[in-house]
């Protein structure tokens, strides 16, 4: 894109393709080992601890390599770093689908987090650079819509496969979806270029002197709070919603299972609407602000145990339709806070928020279920989300500041 000329629809929409794409596998590998749990747990004797730990190195890995990544990016171009995350992806297959024992099962999942901890730095650069200002909304929307359906997908392509065949033909086929998702992005090359060059001096005076001075700015760190905040919610949701909601309700299995699913599809419609909310707005921490207070109020009803299973049920898609609506102006509100320049870096940082808090999320969450509190699965769901509402309107006035004060001078 050049800087004369307005991306057309059609630019807009292979970018946004290609990137939801890239980002629905980034998730798909995030479920690349916790569907087969049973099968490695019988194939290698392992524990639950041991099982866990696997997913904790995944996201150690990924929060590390995402703060470090957005360097690379503004450095050498996203769609270069975009293309070695995907590989990752597919070598950590191969690995993982090999291995003999449990460290070559720690090898790849730690090659599996260094893969993933490209993606929202490289994303979110492509997006902002390639795609035109009036449809980012959208794009935040989709690139959030594609990523649920990468995690909706692992787990029955995984398991299908590992019960027609076994563990390791599951893990060897994931790395053809890795591979064939490389070959398109390969073949589309030229539509992800963004033409970023080595950093020069008026490079630096555009973020502030020095590669690092962006660490200083306040909004930066609230952005990274804001996700840390967000991710312990969605770990908790991830992990423990269903046990909770069988201990709670005394539901079966499959009715759980629907209560999670309702989150999901929920959480998917709901980035459709932010999307067009997020269009229409410069004020995103005001969406995030009224999202989150539903989602935490409906959560707190739902640890309350005082609604029928099936509204339970419900309300788990309420609390996925209120996350959802504040996907797309969480990434503008962030957009708005990075200095020019200086997207990749900023977003590997705040994004590392993420997979601190989901590698967290689960030992938390599951000390509450083995001290047999889980209405503090839900109550713990909603605190978090309340919180993260402080953390957007910071950010959101800390912008405005900034930009009045732009405005002035």
């Amino acid at each position: 894109m050049t800087t004369s000329t307005v991306p057309s629809l059609r630019q807009d929409a292979q970018v946004i393709g290609l990137v939801g794409i890239a980002h629905g596998i980034s998730h798909f590998f995030h479920l690349i080992l916790a569907p087969l749990f049973p099968w490695l747990k019988t194939a290698f004797s392992l524990s639950y601890a041991e099982l866990g730990l696997l997913m904790t190195v995944f996201f150690i890995v990924s929060a590390i390599g995402q703060a470090l990544a957005g360097f690379v990016v503004d450095r050498i171009g996203a769609h270069r770093v975009l293309f070695s995350g995907i590989g990752l992806l597919g070598v950590s297959a191969l690995v993982l689908s090999q291995a003999q024992n449990y460290p070559m099962l720690l090898a790849g999942s730690m090659l599996a987090g260094l893969g993933n901890s490209v993606f929202h730095p490289a994303d979110y650069t492509l997006l902002n650079k390639r795609v035109s200002t009036a449809r980012l909304g959208h794009a935040f929307s989709m690139h959030g819509i594609t990523g649920n359906l990468g995690w909706a997908a692992a787990p029955v392509f995984l398991t299908s496969i590992a019960g027609l065949a076994n563990w390791r033909v599951a893990l060897f086929s994931a790395s053809f979806v890795a591979f064939a998702v490389l070959l398109l992005m390969f073949f589309y090359r030229d539509v992800l270029r963004t033409d970023e060059s080595r950093p020069t001096t008026k490079h630096a005076e555009a973020v502030g002197g020095h590669a690092l001075d962006f660490m200083r700015l306040p909004a930066v760190w609230m952005c990274f709070a804001f996700f840390f905040i967000t991710a312990m919610a969605l770990g908790g949701i991830q992990s423990f919603s269903s046990p909770s909601l069988r201990a709670l309700y005394g539901m079966s299995l499959a009715s759980a299972t629907a209560g999670y699913t309702a989150y999901m599809l929920a959480s998917a419609a709901g980035m459709v609407w932010g999307g067009f909310l997020a269009s229409k707005t410069t004020r995103h921490e005001r969406t995030i602000a009224f999202a989150f207070t539903a989602a935490g109020l409906f959560a707190l009803v739902v640890a309350a145990g005082v609604v029928p299973p099936m509204m339970a049920v419900a309300l788990m898609g309420a609390i996925g339709f209120g996350g959802g609506i504040a996907g797309p102006s969480r990434d503008l509100l962030i957009r708005a806070a990075a200095p020019k320049n200086a997207t990749g870096r900023v977003y590997g940082v705040v994004y590392s928020g993420l997979d601190i808090g989901l590698s967290m999320a689960p030992l938390l969450f599951g000390t509450l279920m083995d001290a047999a509190h889980p209405a503090w699965v839900f109550i713990g769901i909603g605190i978090f989300q309340c919180m993260a509402i402080v953390t957007a309107v910071g950010v959101g006035a800390n912008t405005a500041r900034n930009a009045k004060a732009a405005a002035a001078a």
